[in-house]
């Protein structure tokens, strides 16, 4: 599944320059991909609660486009892989009205207690998203 979600963008996504600031492009992820979970009924809040927390130990962007103000990004995410202890998704950006691709990345998120030790992504999380790429590896 690719999970879509627009983002308008205000002034204060902007830069000196009027386009959205580079940075705003992560945060835009994060949301992706927040959201992309919650659609696959993974609640994160719930996996703290079990002791379960993600960290992102790697991250890969790359601008193709500009954004700006009033713009409407479409965010769409999915999953490009699953292990015992990491997940990789992959997040694209385009602008709503003409499709232009914006930016495109991919994020790594490893699972690790509350001390900062790495371990196995909870069971039903796990079978959930093996499931999903099961169901085919969307978005190329």
């Amino acid at each position: 599944m690719i999970h879509s979600m627009e983002i308008k963008m205000y002034y204060e996504d902007t830069d000196a320059g009027g386009v959205i600031y580079y940075a705003n492009h992560v945060k835009y992820m994060e949301r992706g991909r927040t959201e992309y979970l919650n659609a696959l009924g993974i609640s994160l809040p719930r996996l703290m609660e079990q002791g379960a927390l993600f960290t992102v130990t790697d991250l890969e962007l790359h601008y193709r486009s500009y954004a700006q103000y009033g713009d409407v990004l479409v965010v769409e995410t999915w999953l490009r892989e699953v292990a015992a202890a990491f997940l990789i998704i992959e997040h694209r950006m385009k602008e709503k009205i003409s499709g232009r691709l914006v930016a495109e990345g991919s994020t790594k998120l490893v699972c690790v207690s509350a001390q900062g030790k790495a371990k196995r992504i909870p069971r039903d999380m796990h079978k959930t998203l093996q499931a999903e790429l099961a169901a085919g590896t969307p978005g190329k």
